[in-house]
């Protein structure tokens, strides 16, 4: 969906940028929320949305801050643009009829324009991620939800090949199951964000999109809400996504994404998957355990080897059995040589296409696994690691570079350049070439 497109957008934290739909205020991957946040909702049991990478909403007293130094309300400048605006959206096809009504009410948002500008604030470790993404709480209500949509689900497994448990997974994460599917109004956090600037293109093509599904009749304006990047609906679908891949499942002649009935978003979902080429009966990966001595330069998405070649080289599946042929896959190690290791296989790139980010990937699948009544992750997470903050991202990059390891640029993104350049540095002084951004590896480059 273009929600890969929103991912390369929302630049992030764990991983590379892009994606597609995104849980209620969060950013387009997996970010995280501030630690009170998601011990409030496990202390009350609430199920909530989780990303590794989308913006989060923020503490309460950094709220308060925030608004403090936001700047006053440019709603004068604002009516200005939308006067600029809709000869662009005449010309792009919207009648003057829907472009009225879509925009009667609609001012200045300053709220959206904090949330975009304050991404990067909080980040949280794979494993403190994933602890969220497959939570009892998650699971337990994503076995209802099975249950509740038996029938649904199977329908849209048999006609689109896509594991039900999978589209129930991006549900569970995506939108807590339907609970949060955001409230902003999708035309008024778009055309701030257009008018905002900062990546106004790509939110004005966002507009022009939502302005033509209200002209498709899909739905009303006071009904198109979501989150405040633009997301809709129950698994948060973009507006470019949602004219591309959206499905009218139901039959009755709109692709009703926001409605209490989730059968068009999760046949949306299963769709969308399909078509980035899904492989019906095969996982998305398996944990397995690396032999003593293992090459972890392996460990690279550019290696891919059939189970049995892994299994020459000593890599087993956790049961200590050589993994099944699932076809051609890659090592991945999302902690590094002290945490979990997984056998990747065609569907996590798939999956990938929801969302780039790795922690949420892994989320989506493990949420699946245990929604089928799979066990927990095995191995133990290097928990009490302290992790680089951003700016000390961006010396790491850019140590790296003096070094001599080629980085596209320097930006605190750590996605498959920086990784690699990592664990060119780490072969070079002999140590464990994991390409893992941690605290030890920054007090080398800084040691000279």
């Amino acid at each position: 969906m273009g929600i890969r497109i929103i991912l390369t957008a929302l630049a992030g934290l764990f991983i590379a940028q892009s994606a597609q739909a995104r849980p209620v205020e969060s950013s387009l991957r997996p970010q995280m929320r501030p630690a009170q946040t998601v011990a409030r909702a496990a202390a009350t049991a609430i199920d909530v949305p989780v990303r590794s990478l989308r913006p989060v909403l923020r503490p309460e007293s950094l709220e308060k801050k925030a608004a403090a130094l936001a700047p006053a309300p440019a709603n004068r400048g604002f009516r200005r643009w939308i006067e600029g605006f809709h000869p662009r959206a005449r010309a792009a096809g919207i009648s003057d009829g829907v472009f009225r009504r879509a925009f009667r009410g609609v001012q200045y948002n300053t709220s959206v324009v904090q949330k975009d500008r304050n991404q990067s604030e909080f980040t949280k470790q794979i494993w403190d991620y994933l602890d969220s993404a497959a939570s009892p709480v998650r699971v337990r209500n994503g076995k209802k939800m099975l249950r509740r949509h038996r029938r649904t689900l199977a329908r849209i497994e048999a006609h689109y090949g896509v594991d039900k448990e999978v589209v129930a997974a991006i549900w569970g994460l995506e939108s807590a199951y339907g609970s949060r599917k955001g409230d902003i109004p999708l035309i008024e956090a778009l055309a701030t964000l257009a008018y905002d600037g900062r990546r106004g293109r790509f939110f004005e093509k966002q507009l022009i999109a939502a302005l033509r599904i209200l002209q498709s009749g899909d739905v009303r304006p006071e009904n198109m809400k979501g989150s405040w990047a633009g997301a809709m609906g129950h698994t948060q679908f973009i507006p470019t996504s949602y004219q591309a891949y959206a499905v009218d499942f139901t039959g009755d002649g709109k692709r009703d994404i926001w409605s209490d009935d989730p059968t068009d978003a999760l046949a949306s979902t299963a769709a969308y998957l399909s078509r980035f080429g899904w492989n019906t009966g095969q996982p998305w990966g398996v944990e397995v355990r690396l032999p003593d001595g293992f090459n972890h330069a392996l460990a690279s998405r550019s290696i891919r080897k059939s189970p049995r070649q892994w299994a020459r080289l000593g890599v087993r599946g956790v049961d200590g059995k050589p993994v099944p042929n699932h076809g051609r896959a890659s090592i991945l190690l999302p902690a590094g040589a002290a945490g979990a290791a997984f056998m990747i296989f065609d569907n996590f790139a798939v999956i990938e296409r929801y969302n780039k980010a790795d922690a949420y990937v892994i989320g989506v699948g493990h949420l699946a696994d245990r929604l089928k009544g799979g066990p927990t992750i095995q191995a133990s997470w290097p928990r009490g690691y302290e992790p680089l903050s951003f700016v000390q991202k961006k010396e790491m990059q850019r140590r790296l570079t003096r070094k001599g390891f080629a980085l596209e640029k320097i930006d605190g993104i750590i996605g498959p350049n920086t990784i690699n350049a990592i664990r060119a540095y780490q072969k070079s002084v002999g140590v464990t070439p994991d390409g893992y951004p941690s605290q030890t590896l920054l007090r080398r480059l800084r040691g000279g």
